[in-house]
């Protein structure tokens, strides 16, 4: 997902958005531990995805602190 697509949600959105990357992030480890995942840069990406995600979060919230 593109950082400005995520810079346009909400924060709860995208805290639902971490909830859902954080299930598929664990199934592709469970594939990988069952030796099924093919595509081991799924891994990565996913891991990436989490922690854009969760930085663009922190921005928020510390724009909305600054802003009170």
């Amino acid at each position: 997902m593109k950082t400005s697509e995520l810079r346009a949600k909400e924060v709860t959105a995208l805290e639902k958005e971490v909830s859902d990357l954080l299930k598929a992030h664990f199934g592709l480890r469970m594939q990988k531990a069952t030796q099924q995942l093919t595509n081991h840069t799924q891994l990565g990406n996913t891991r990436r995805d989490i922690a854009r995600v969760k930085t663009i979060i922190a921005e928020k919230k510390r724009q909305t602190g600054a802003a009170q």
